[in-house]
């Protein structure tokens, strides 16, 4: 395969899963606060208040545990994103190191599963948001109509966005980072006063058990939830660059405005216990119950660019991330097919599906699982090594990182295995499919104890591949530096 990558036309990005030539790689570290910060600024981010309540904790509590899951889950972003640095290729390509060229692409099946559905997801939310704040103004919110154009122009958006590639999606990002910024802004400062400061102290504490179920919940809802395409973002930075400036504007960027935004939904949701309930099914349109008409349609744009941002981050490294596993087509016709994907997905959710939020939460605690064990041994594999990647070498089966790498995969599918013994189905009712999960809750207290709902095999599987690969590829990483 062609390493060098052609010159990057005015418009449609044709960089594919290649190298990024030298004379490209000119962003500059801070740079990478817009994409991160866009995504993340969505009023969405409120919605994880209620969510971290629900686990039956105090504000306090659930304030440490959202600012610490936030920040160290964006920090280990971060780290990923120092691979993108050093080798100027897409995420899932620079994972060959660690998985050997062909061995990369069990974890890029489970990547590329993921990104589709956090994508679709956030897609939904946007015409979901849509029919409820149309709803709120006088008009018939469950208009096919309505939700037929709503869910065209939510995927149009996102899909031309997606194929039109990285320069105009920076762009796009550095604009949405300001008008999303100054509306959100607006809405904190209209629901301030629906904050019952007596009733939100009222709430009591949990037990440890409940706090780290929060605690994960929130990690694979932030920063987790980006970790496979982290270093998409990186790769046109300089090789100078220094790798404490990638990680500290990856996480300032990411983390800054979930922070606030999840503490000020701490708030919300813990003044109104309604308020609380109604989120859970209606995340975005549930927030605009507390929002005076008139500001409703800046509202609803805000919301739906913002969850549209965060959508174009992910299906444009989604399609990367087919290319990587040899689907032998451009990068833009990756993005277009992800994006019909993501569409009709979409359209079975909004017009046919009984129950959403149950099956794709799910959903993503299972692919999370291998995710987080894949997230291990790669952050293992970016810190012990010392030098750059042998560009060549990441296209070339029988090159210094091989083809098939059995010590990571061997350790990603038994920390999965582990994993998924400690995580259970947390809609049983509306997942029956996935109920095998938590077989060794038993060892904890069972399925009814405190732990079952903790999710520890997300931590599990993370930290036993970290560890794993940190001593057992120890020596072939030495190996393959000094080749």
């Amino acid at each position: 395969m062609t390493i060098a990558a052609p010159a990057t036309p005015a418009l449609i990005e044709r960089t594919g899963i290649e190298i990024v030539p030298e004379s490209d790689r000119t962003a500059r570290p801070r740079d990478l606060f817009w994409p991160w910060f866009a995504a993340n600024v969505s009023v969405f981010g409120m919605s994880y208040g209620a969510f971290v309540l629900g686990f039956g904790i105090s504000f306090w509590q659930a304030t440490l545990v959202s600012v610490i899951g936030i920040v160290v889950s964006f920090f280990l972003c971060g780290l990923i994103a120092i691979a993108g640095k050093r080798g100027s290729a897409p995420t899932m390509v620079l994972s060959r190191a660690a998985f050997g060229v062909h061995g990369q692409k069990v974890p890029g099946v489970v990547s590329w599963l993921t990104s589709i559905g956090w994508e679709t997801f956030l897609a939904i939310m946007a015409v979901l948001a849509t029919a409820t704040v149309i709803t709120r103004l006088g008009g018939d919110g469950d208009s096919i109509a309505l939700k037929v154009i709503a869910t065209v122009i939510v995927a149009a958006l996102i899909v031309t966005a997606s194929v039109l590639g990285y320069h105009t999606i920076m762009k796009l990002q550095s604009v949405l980072t300001w008008i999303t910024g100054i509306v959100t802004i607006v809405y904190v400062i209209l629901a301030a006063p629906s904050i019952d400061l007596a009733a939100v102290m009222a709430k009591p504490d949990g037990g440890f058990g409940q706090v780290i179920g929060a605690l994960v919940m929130v990690m694979t809802g932030f920063g987790l939830g980006w970790i496979n395409i982290a270093a998409d973002w990186s790769r046109y930075q300089k090789r100078t660059t220094s790798d404490g400036s990638i990680i500290f504007w990856n996480t300032f960027g990411g983390s800054i405005a979930p922070v606030l935004l999840v503490v000020f939904g701490l708030l919300l949701a813990g003044s109104d216990d309604d308020l609380f309930t109604a989120v859970q099914n209606d995340p975005i349109g549930a927030l605009a119950s507390l929002l005076p008409i008139w500001v409703l349609v800046p509202f609803l744009l805000t919301a739906v660019l913002a969850l549209v941002s965060g959508a174009v981050l992910g299906i444009y490294s989604s399609g990367l991330t087919l290319i990587s596993l040899g689907i032998r087509i451009p990068r833009p016709s990756a993005a277009a097919i992800d994006g019909v994907i993501l569409t009709l997905g979409t359209i079975w959710v909004v017009f046919f599906a009984a129950d959403f939020l149950g099956p794709f939460q799910s959903f993503l605690i299972t692919l999370g699982v291998p995710l987080a064990s894949w997230a291990g041994i790669l952050i293992a594999d970016i810190l012990r090594r010392r030098r750059d990647y042998d560009e060549a070498a990441l296209f070339d089966p029988a090159g210094r990182y091989g083809s098939w790498d059995w010590t990571s995969i061997v350790t990603m599918l038994v920390a999965s295995v582990i994993g998924w013994g400690f995580v259970i189905n947390s809609f049983a009712d509306a997942a029956p499919w996935n109920n095998w999960q938590g077989y060794f809750l038993g060892l904890i207290g069972g399925k009814e104890g405190e732990w079952a709902y903790a999710n520890l095999g997300v931590f599990f599987a993370l930290v036993l591949s970290f560890v794993v690969t940190w001593f057992a590829r120890a020596g072939r990483i030495r190996r393959q530096e000094q080749a």
